[in-house]
């Protein structure tokens, strides 16, 4: 029996999307599909969707919102890894867009340029991965729940770091 072995794409494209709701969670709703800077894409993707929630949902909601989506997003990273067997893709980002919406949340009321800063810290944070960052990045690596939780887990470390910054910055 010839048995037809899955091969996963190179880069997941619309197809891939929606072929599983963890895809298309972890792919930020397609904003982790950009070919460049797919973090970037999906960080901006975050920054207009929290404008969109801010219309619609209370501070408290927009809590519970990501509160869900921040764990929503460890079995949607979990899975969307194995099934493109990679531990980290690049392409996955609603580990962005759960940190970048709690940033958001926890600095709001702010300018637009503050909102600005914010996401130019947290991309710096996100791509460097400087001290603390590199640390959560390189602890929790591998596939299952572990590997979903991490990669959630640097990005809220960056996030924390961004709002150290602005912590400061305040006082």
């Amino acid at each position: 029996m010839n048995q037809q072995q899955y091969i996963p794409p190179l880069h997941p494209d619309s197809r891939f999307l929606f072929s599983h709701p963890a895809h298309f969670i972890a792919l930020g709703a397609g904003s982790g599909l950009s070919r460049l800077a797919p973090g970037t894409v999906g960080t901006l993707w975050a920054w207009v969707s929290f404008g969109i929630l801010q219309s619609w949902l209370s501070s408290a909601q927009i809590g519970w919102v990501i509160a869900a989506t921040a764990i929503v997003s460890i079995w949607a990273g979990m899975r969307t890894a194995q099934h493109l067997q990679v531990m980290d893709p690049g392409s996955i980002v609603i580990d962005e867009i759960v940190a970048f919406w709690l940033i958001l949340w926890l600095v709001t009321p702010t300018t637009f340029w503050g909102q600005f800063g914010a996401f130019v810290l947290f991309r710096y944070f996100d791509a460097a991965k400087p001290g603390p960052v590199g640390w959560a990045d390189r602890t929790f690596k591998g596939f299952g729940w572990r590997g979903g939780f991490g990669i959630l887990f640097d990005d809220l470390v960056a996030a924390f770091c961004v709002l150290l910054i602005f912590a400061m910055i305040r006082f």
